[in-house]
């Protein structure tokens, strides 16, 4: 007889998403920090030309923008991998047909 967890197991899907976006977090955090960071104390280092006729200081706030859409297409990946194979685990034989 299958007893239904599906609270439990939403709880465990919960936890799951939610230090993946707690890890996320903090990996952007480091990447705006040292932003920051060279704004406060290298300042004149964010005039430098790097790519393209772009100062340092417009390429890594582009790439900063870009880097935040990425991780969250990331999060939502995983998310939907978390739900799906908590999904197959409460009803494994809804993709068996034999």
């Amino acid at each position: 007889m299958h007893v239904n967890n599906t609270a439990e197991e939403k709880e465990i899907v919960t936890q799951q998403k939610s230090k993946l976006g707690v890890r996320l977090f903090f990996i952007y955090l480091f990447c705006y920090a040292g932003f920051v960071i060279l704004g406060v104390f290298k300042y004149e280092l964010l005039a430098t030309t790097v790519f393209a006729g772009l100062n340092l200081a417009i390429a890594y706030g582009i790439g900063l923008i870009i880097f935040a859409v990425v991780l969250g297409v990331i999060y939502n990946y995983y998310c939907t991998k978390y739900e799906n194979d908590a999904e197959e685990q409460e009803n494994p034989t809804e993709g068996d047909n034999t």
